[in-house]
């Protein structure tokens, strides 16, 4: 995305803050029949949720029903909206959760996988019982996109990850995980990984 682009819709998206009927519109065309369409709705209702997740948060299911559309960027700006409504109720998050594990193994989409693991290490953040909960997810992403070229990026996730209350069993299998690259890894890799153990044992 160019940074006219991105400049152009955030200031879209400030405009439908103050702008009931904008905002309607842009839900309208989230279900839209046009990809197109969509993929820009999604990409400015995501600026909105990122300047106040609270104006768009009782539209929730509408972003849960965008992660079964078949375009990537619909379902990645529709994650990042969700990611900024854990901090509001994660309880209602948990509807997006089938969602998320879908996107976090589309073999098409890099950025879709990555919002898909921001997503669910978010949620897991949140307590011992969701650490656990999307533990396998993590564990087998983790080792499925080892060297891809999201993977440093899906590594900062797993480091805020590590840094929360994890339930025990979930900080012993992750410190296993991390521990042959954080021995034999390179560079910031290596540097990643020793970090995560270094949350780990504290």
């Amino acid at each position: 995305m160019t940074d006219m682009i991105k400049a152009q819709r955030e200031q879209l998206a400030r405009i439908a803050l103050d702008n009931s009927d904008l905002l309607d519109e842009l839900f309208t065309r989230l279900e839209s029949s046009s990809r197109r369409e969509r993929q820009n709705a999604a990409a400015t209702l995501s600026a909105v949720a990122s300047f106040d997740p609270q104006a768009v948060f009782s539209r929730i299911d509408a972003f849960v029903n965008a992660l079964d559309r078949p375009e990537a960027q619909t379902r990645w700006e529709s994650l990042e909206v969700l990611t900024h409504f854990l901090s509001l109720d994660s309880d209602s998050c948990d509807k997006a959760l089938p969602g998320a594990e879908g996107a976090l193994f589309d073999e098409d989409s890099g950025p879709l996988r990555l919002a898909a693991l921001r997503f669910l290490c978010k949620y897991g953040e949140l307590s011992q019982k969701h650490s656990l909960q999307v533990w396998p997810l993590l564990d087998e992403a983790i080792q499925c996109y080892h060297g891809d070229l999201e993977f440093q990026d899906m590594l900062i996730a797993v480091i805020s990850f590590s840094e929360s209350d994890l339930a025990e069993s979930v900080r012993d299998e992750l410190k296993d995980r991390m521990e042959f690259d954080a021995k034999h890894g390179r560079g910031v890799l290596k540097k990643r990984a020793q970090l995560i153990i270094e949350n780990l044992d504290k």
